[in-house]
């Protein structure tokens, strides 16, 4: 019987530089607005002007998130708005259903 070798080869491909860049601009653009989150924790009054931000700088980085790491940035619109608009309405669901609750939870008791 003959035994076979398994033979791989490995290429070494040069550094690209555009990409090591690139990947530093996210980092950096990620760490800033997650500072400015925590600075704003612990700055600001608690109240309704803090936490529309915190949800605002969050979906902002959810977004660059997606388009950065999952590559939809480079994609077509069609694709990005097929993956997003559905996001969108389970969000408003979310909220929806809290605020029924709420209001059926409030007729029944009050």
């Amino acid at each position: 019987m003959d035994i076979q070798e398994n033979k791989s080869t490995l290429n070494v491909v040069p550094r690209n530089n555009d990409k090591i860049k690139k990947i530093w601009k996210t980092a950096l653009i990620l760490l800033a607005i997650t500072a400015a989150e925590f600075v704003m924790a612990f700055t600001m009054p608690r109240g309704i002007i803090l936490y529309v931000l915190f949800m605002a700088l969050t979906i902002w980085k959810a977004k660059y998130i997606i388009m950065q790491f999952m590559h939809l940035g480079d994609e077509v619109k069609p694709l990005i708005y097929s993956i997003l608009v559905p996001i969108a309405f389970l969000f408003w669901l979310i909220i929806v259903l809290i605020k029924e609750g709420s209001d059926i939870f409030n007729m029944r008791w009050f």
